[in-house]
């Protein structure tokens, strides 16, 4: 059965999550990040993609971009990973796939919701317990968002610009949201939208998509009800 189109419109966010197949590895060392980074880097300037934030984190990536037309995305990850993992494959004595199945997206409301998701990417690594805060993290946009260093791999969002015109006040207002606690129905939104491949917004918003699309975008109810959170939604 073929595999469904992704929701794609053009010039509208879209959060994605690649993840390690059995949830191994990705990233062994710094040199793997930066690599990654750098091929991630040519990959979205070749199709023309902007990142507004990012996180790579052990065994999975999360992004948050746009891309200016449906299939640019899944062409730029498709060269990506064609030049990462025969390289990671070589460097560490492996062979065969390095990620588990095609990577996920979710269309995301630049309202309100693009914030979140943004937050969401950047406090990865606090909610893995790997640090305490965001910018202890290496390899994160967090750095960038709150204005302590510059990143070339980095075109921020008009919302996100929206937040200050300063860029001084914006960095401020962004380090203290971030110290801010998602709430739990912020992150299970988020993920199951996310492991569905829904529309991540507004009623409105979610309705302008299916109207466009000509197919359902809301999360589909389960059928039974998961025995722990963990069977619900892949955790991040």
């Amino acid at each position: 059965m073929p595999r469904r189109p992704r929701l794609e419109l053009p010039g509208v966010p879209l959060h994605v999550t690649h993840r390690g197949v059995n949830r191994a590895a990705v990233f062994l060392d710094d040199e793997d990040h930066a690599t990654y980074r750098q091929f991630l880097r040519e990959a979205l300037a070749e199709h023309g993609i902007a990142l507004h934030a990012y996180v790579l984190m052990t065994n999975h990536v999360h992004l948050l971009l746009t891309a200016p037309a449906p299939g640019r995305l899944s062409r730029a990850m498709s060269r990506l990973g064609q030049r990462y993992v025969p390289l990671f494959n070589r460097k560490h004595g492996r062979t065969g796939t390095l990620w588990e199945g095609r990577f996920k997206s979710c269309v995301v409301d630049s309202s309100g919701y693009l914030a979140r998701v943004h937050r969401y990417i950047e406090l990865n690594p606090v909610r893995a317990a790997m640090v305490a805060d965001p910018e202890h993290y290496r390899w994160s946009s967090v750095h960038a968002s709150v204005g302590t260093a510059s990143d070339s791999l980095l075109t921020p969002h008009p919302a996100f610009l929206a937040i200050a015109s300063d860029p001084a006040e914006r960095g401020r207002l962004h380090r203290q949201w971030l110290r801010e606690a998602l709430h739990d129905d912020e992150l299970r939104a988020i993920r199951i939208h996310l492991q569905q491949e829904r529309a991540l917004g507004s009623p409105r918003f979610q309705e302008m998509v299916e109207k466009t699309l000509n197919r359902p975008v809301a999360v589909r109810p389960r059928g039974r009800p998961p025995s722990t959170p963990a069977d619900f939604i892949e955790r991040a």
